[in-house]
């Protein structure tokens, strides 16, 4: 894709609509296109190290050249980031560097900087303008849309956050080619989730297509556009998740309950697998419940097979709790509504739907088949 013509994707939300570009070579441009949407302003940057060693040099020049001073926030890479002791260096940070309201928090890195940088700038001076630069796969198609930031707690994944919008995102997908093969492959979870909630069509052509995808063509701009199109639609409809926006949630109950039995431990599992393998069982579940043919649980997990993705909680090495105690990190995922239990569940491939009071016996019991010490007990 042209340096000259990106993508651009509008989130539609009124006074505070704003703009995704999507395209190769966007990170040269980043200072030009913040300058002229925020002009005057001086910036944060949040990121980690793995991203600052490969990216931030290039961020950095090109801010310069839009005349954007900047104070750099470098963090530890990994799903254990998203803590209140890092939170704390982030708004110390800031602070620290004398940023105004009016001025600008840029995360620049995958789905854990976005996270917690957006969260520390919806706090920071009772808010402050945010800008996501996302460089893994999962945050451009996925977390650096729809403002929901937030941190981990040890209870549960993501239950400490806020709302809090961004007013541009640049998503520069050349950056991907440095990105570990398994990091490409678990943000491909969340690709693969658009289809399997409504876009039936873009699954298979998913299914077609992935190799290009995979290997960086056009194809790749293609899926991540239309990606971000589907969940620019969904947050501009439901912005706060009262409604529909939780069919995004496609995987997540079960994926981050098995991210918390993990501890976040991102040599084990990272989020993009956890959602692989929860999609996958949530597919499955629906077929247990008689909701779904057994035949869309294959398909789905042939295709995550295909990619290299993990499908099944055996997938994950090392010891787990057993199935009572992931029941329990389910029942304390923010899905859940005066204790009752929220699932995403399915009819067939593209056809998601919100089933709320699911009766924790049956999830228990499905857990308990597919637990790979419980199983083999049976």
């Amino acid at each position: 894709m042209s340096i000259d013509a990106p993508v651009a994707v509008e989130v539609g939300l009124g006074d505070r609509t704003y703009d995704i570009l999507i395209g190769s070579g966007l990170l040269a441009r980043a200072g030009a296109e913040i300058a002229r949407r925020l002009p005057g302003t001086r910036a944060a940057v949040i990121t980690d190290a793995n991203v600052a060693a490969a990216h931030l040099a290039a961020l950095q020049a090109s801010l310069e050249t839009g005349g954007i001073q900047t104070a750099v926030i470098t963090l530890p890479p990994g799903e254990k980031t998203k803590s209140f002791a890092h939170l704390e260096e982030v708004v110390d940070g800031v602070l620290a560097a004398k940023l105004e309201r009016g001025d600008i928090v840029i995360a620049f890195g995958g789905g854990v900087i976005g996270d917690l940088a957006g969260f520390a700038a919806g706090i920071v001076r009772r808010g402050m303008n945010f800008v996501q630069i996302p460089t893994s796969l999962l945050a451009q198609v996925d977390s650096s849309v729809g403002g929901k930031t937030g941190i981990n707690s040890p209870r549960g994944k993501n239950l400490v956050g806020v709302f809090h919008q961004p007013k541009l995102v640049l998503a520069d997908t050349g950056v991907l080619d440095t990105l570990p093969i398994r990091e490409f492959r678990a943000g491909y979870a969340e690709l693969a989730k658009y289809g399997l909630i409504d876009r039936p069509e873009f699954f298979a052509w998913l299914e077609k297509n992935w190799v290009q995808v995979f290997a960086g063509g056009p194809e790749r701009a293609q899926a991540i556009a239309e990606a971000c199109r589907a969940k620019a639609n969904v947050v501009a409809r439901d912005e706060f998740e009262t409604g529909d926006r939780a069919l995004l949630n496609l995987g997540h109950t079960f994926g981050h309950a098995l991210e918390a039995a993990t501890q976040y431990d991102g040599a084990r599992l990272v989020h993009g697998e956890g959602v692989a393998i929860g999609m996958a069982l949530a597919y499955r579940f629906s077929s247990r419940l008689n909701l779904a043919s057994p035949d869309d649980a294959a398909r789905i997990e042939s295709h995550l097979r295909a990619v290299g993705l993990p499908w099944r909680i055996a997938d994950i090495p090392g010891e787990l709790p057993d199935a009572e105690a992931l029941l329990a990190f389910i029942t304390q995922d923010k899905k859940v509504s005066r204790g009752a239990l929220t699932f995403i569940l399915t009819r067939g491939i593209g056809q998601a739907f919100i089933a709320k009071d699911v009766p924790a016996s049956e999830v228990l019991s499905f857990l308990r088949e597919n637990h790979p010490k419980e199983s083999d007990r049976r």
